[in-house]
């Protein structure tokens, strides 16, 4: 399957090894919403836009696994360590000069060009993400010629997403609708 840039280059993976501490410690992924588990509508909106599929997990391995793709814990010694730990892992499962597609587990309503538009942005530095009315860090896209650059960075503590990546040279694929990243972070969002 080709991905939206005409190669097989864009991989995308799913970010879902978070503690869940705003939702009470509970497995943010796999909670249920519309009737199926969040990541799995994360995973449907990216399918289109990518080769092919990976999911990143520090916890319930197994019921991830399940959902058919590879599943990568972080790192190790950095477990827990937050996204970046996770697309680090992400860029780690990749051969040179790949793209890593990236998207939080809790945000279901994905722009279907999100992959297009942020390796418009991504050239020629090999980093981008997104923004609509906020800066959403999170949702990006990495060459794997980063993976060493970041490995770096969390190996010195750093953990903040949005402050590594405006330190590095990187575009912004800008969107007009906000709602399209909007976060389902507590139970109650879900339930709402």
């Amino acid at each position: 399957m080709r991905d939206v840039s005409g190669n097989v280059g864009i991989v995308g993976l799913v970010l879902a090894g978070g503690r869940g501490q705003r939702m009470g410690g509970v497995d943010k992924g796999l909670q249920p919403w519309q009737g199926r588990p969040l990541a799995l509508h994360v995973l449907d909106a990216l399918r289109p836009q990518v080769s092919r599929l990976m999911i990143s997990a520090n916890r319930h391995l197994d019921a991830y696994a399940a959902f058919g793709h590879p599943v990568l814990p972080d790192p190790p010694g950095l477990a827990f360590a937050g996204p970046l730990a996770g697309m680090l892992a992400g860029l780690q499962a990749l051969p040179d000069d790949a793209w890593l597609l990236t998207a939080p587990c809790d945000g279901p309503h994905l722009p279907a060009d999100l992959a297009a538009r942020l390796l418009h942005a991504a050239e020629p530095h090999g980093l981008a993400f997104a923004q609509a009315a906020r800066e959403h860090p999170t949702h990006a896209l990495l060459h794997t010629r980063w993976r060493e650059p970041l490995a770096a960075h969390l190996q010195a503590g750093g953990r903040a997403v949005l402050r590594w990546m405006r330190e590095q040279p990187h575009g912004v694929a800008r969107f007009d609708d906000e709602a399209a990243f909007a976060n389902l972070n507590h139970l109650a969002d879900i339930q709402a």
